[in-house]
């Protein structure tokens, strides 16, 4: 699929990341579930969701630390083995009918602060597997398996599994953990080092002895140095702002604007699923023909049209394919912006400038929600969906002018391997 061969360690690397989202997406509802047959108080209930939001907001900046003072293969791998123990754990207690809300709460928790650490460790391995050219693609690939094993097969399948037991997702998640451990262990040695060696091998000068957090501050002001990188971050997070605004009042936009019969929301949130696997494989061969920042512009006039389309139809076929298309860009824009700080940041930095991105893109979205859920109560939920097609305007003008280049530069010209491509939802927070 790519004149670049990505080679072993990445199939490795994608497959494991395919087997945990598979998991993933059985555990996540079977949490859900678990939570609502304990207890029909609403505060009990997203306590449980918010335990698994609030790390990446508390841990990030130290998971991006540790993402680079280990070796990554190795943290990897003990951080899936460590995942696989704590939902095997819940598994065990929900078998004996010993599970709790507290014990819902913590294993969301853990699990969550434990993700922080893996996903730096990841994006930071990903340019020691494959050739700089080819990294629009890997990333891509990525993003369509794992948007294929969480939302066409795992997602079904967690209520059926839990139908037959509510201790079944669980376990089959802890498998998935326990195999993408073992893909990730099969990873050539040479191909992850350890993250506090540059591209040379040689250790950071002054690295030893110093603190976490000054360590954390080193990848903020890199990212903070570099003007399009910054831009980049700063767009994403009003993107996120609309995205959890949008995703906030969906089901009630689509039972009540659109008139979705209950039945239908399934397929309807499919048609998200395909947009955005069908985003993920284009990613590589628009980075290819565009260059990274016009891409990136295109991208989001695009989601800017779609979203406005959907806020005008009232019909859900239409609203649909207007969704599908905006997933659709959503998972390219996930694969481009990571491609192009993967290329750019040094090696004994990359798990501290993506954890510093991913952190400050994350931000706006808990703000986004909570807005949205109060303007709906007040206003309906119309309106909200404008607001995000608005909102997500500005930016697309604000990054008309934030990524233009002053100059044609090489950095930013297309890669001269033509490639297509094939993290998760794709209308996921970015």
């Amino acid at each position: 699929m790519t004149a670049t061969p990505l080679g072993r360690d990445y199939r490795l690397l994608w497959s494991a990341a395919v087997s945990s989202r598979f998991g993933d997406a059985l555990r996540t509802p079977a949490l859900a579930l678990l939570a609502a047959t304990l207890t029909r108080d609403p505060r009990a209930v997203a306590v449980v969701t918010v335990a698994g939001q609030l790390p990446p907001l508390l841990l990030g900046l130290l998971g991006g630390v540790y993402a680079d003072r280990w070796d990554r293969r190795r943290t990897m791998a003990l951080v899936d083995a460590l995942r696989a123990a704590v939902v095997a754990a819940l598994a065990a207690v929900v078998a004996v009918d010993r599970a709790g809300v507290p014990a819902l709460v913590a294993t969301a928790f853990l699990l969550a602060a434990l993700g922080v650490l893996f996903d730096a460790a990841s994006f930071a391995l990903l340019p020691a597997l494959v050739p700089a050219p080819a990294l629009p693609a890997a990333n891509g690939r990525l993003q369509a398996g794992t948007a294929l094993a969480g939302g066409l097969l795992g997602a079904p399948l967690a209520g059926v599994l839990f139908a037959v037991s509510p201790s079944v997702p669980l376990t089959v998640d802890a498998a998935t953990f326990a195999l993408a451990a073992l893909l990730t262990l099969a990873l050539s040695r040479s191909a992850a080092a350890p993250g506090w060696r540059g591209r040379e091998g040689r250790r950071e000068r002054g690295s030893a002895g110093r603190s976490v957090w000054r360590e954390a501050a080193d990848g903020v002001r890199w990212l903070r140095g570099e003007p399009t990188m910054w831009r980049i971050t700063l767009l994403s997070a009003g993107t996120n702002l609309a995205i959890s605004a949008l995703m906030a009042v969906l089901v009630l936009y689509a039972l009540d604007v659109l008139r979705l019969p209950p039945a239908g929301y399934g397929l309807f949130m499919a048609a998200v699923v395909l947009g955005g696997l069908a985003g993920a494989l284009g990613a590589g061969r628009l980075a290819a023909r565009l260059g990274t920042t016009p891409a990136l512009r295109a991208v989001l006039l695009t989601q800017t049209v779609a979203l406005a389309g959907f806020a005008l139809v009232r019909h859900p076929v239409p609203a649909g394919l207007a969704l599908a298309v905006f997933a659709g860009g959503s998972t390219v824009w996930n694969s481009l912006w990571a491609a192009y700080g993967q290329g750019r940041v040094p090696a004994a930095l990359l798990g501290r400038v993506g954890a510093t991105q991913r952190m400050a893109a994350l931000l706006t979205a808990p703000v986004g929600a909570t807005l949205a859920g109060l303007a709906g109560a007040a206003y309906g939920v119309g309106p909200v969906v404008g607001a995000a097609a608005v909102v997500f305007a500005l930016v697309t003008l604000a990054a008309w002018r934030a990524l233009r280049p002053a100059a044609p530069a090489p950095d930013d010209a297309p890669p001269t391997t033509a490639g297509t491509a094939a993290r998760p939802g794709p209308l996921r927070s970015r």
